[in-house]
């Protein structure tokens, strides 16, 4: 499959039939080195009628979009809160369910008495339980913090930041004369925005030009999309629709540097307001940007 492209769950079906002995499988929900998103439930409903154990890897969907273990029916979710949460790094959020434990306490070869051991987890949450290793203080404290915000801004809330986000700094990377990366537009993650880089261009001295001019930090592509893309990340405390304006601007005025021909960065700068605009005070971003 084209890493300009998402999944379907048909073609798990087609796998599926085509290796009846699989047990398990894996999904990465949101594949950030191409920002595309995977239809997770669609897919996760056609696993689960197979009877397969399902694992899922939300690192940097979940709390940017609408993500639940049980609506997708994965069995072992896992998310990192340093993304979307805007935690500091450190901690994993590990869902696993009934099918799940069932699976690992099966498994005679599961890890046990080791920091990989999801088993050792399976009680630590619970009040009395000591945790099986060194807890990380400091990290835990700012994962409450960081729940807390997350539920008082709302869901729903946060999800509509995230997507309007994305949605306006799309719309100002065209316009400004750029391509995005993924194949179609509705397969484009709300929370990392991926810009192919024009035949010719050197992706590297790209961002390290916009870094320098601009100050702003944008990431490079991974593996089979190193060097053809750069992503702008739409996560936590920048997914609001200020910092799109802002990518737009930077990412516009590289390509113009760079000497890329039909860059037009004012023009991406006023598709990006427009979508902003158009939302009105529908979707609120929780604080003020300081200048």
């Amino acid at each position: 499959m084209p890493y300009n492209e998402a999944l379907t769950a048909g073609a798990v079906v087609d796998a599926l039939a085509a290796r009846p002995d699989v047990a398990v499988v894996s999904l990465c929900h949101h594949d950030t080195p191409s920002g595309t998103l995977n239809p997770v439930d669609e897919i996760g409903a056609v696993v689960r009628a197979a009877g397969k154990i399902f694992i899922v890897d939300s690192v940097s969907a979940f709390g940017g979009v609408k993500v639940l273990p049980e609506d997708c029916g994965a069995d072992i979710f896992i998310t990192g809160p340093n993304k979307c949460l805007g935690c500091p790094p450190g901690l994993s959020l590990l869902h696993v369910s009934d099918r799940g434990w069932a699976k690992i306490a099966a498994n005679p070869d599961a890890p046990k008495d080791s920091i990989l051991s999801i088993a050792d987890w399976r009680q630590a949450h619970l009040a009395g339980q000591g945790f099986p290793f060194t807890p990380s203080v400091s990290e835990i404290n700012a994962l409450d913090a960081a729940l807390d915000v997350y539920l008082t801004e709302g869901e729903e809330a946060v999800w509509a930041r995230h997507a309007l986000t994305a949605k306006a700094c799309r719309a100002g990377i065209i316009a400004a004369g750029m391509r995005l990366w993924p194949a179609r537009e509705e397969i484009a993650s709300p929370t990392c925005t991926a810009v192919a880089t024009p035949e010719g261009v050197d992706e590297a001295a790209l961002r390290a030009l916009i870094r320098a001019r601009y100050g702003v930090m944008l990431s490079s592509g991974r593996g089979e999309t190193l060097g053809r893309l750069t992503r702008i990340g739409h996560m936590g405390p920048t997914a609001k629709p200020t910092y799109a304006l802002v990518a737009v601007a930077a990412m516009a005025g590289g390509m113009r540097a760079m000497g890329v021909k039909g860059i037009d960065p004012g023009a991406g700068v006023a598709a990006a307001l427009s979508v902003i605009d158009a939302a009105g005070e529908t979707v609120l971003s929780p604080g003020a940007i300081v200048v």
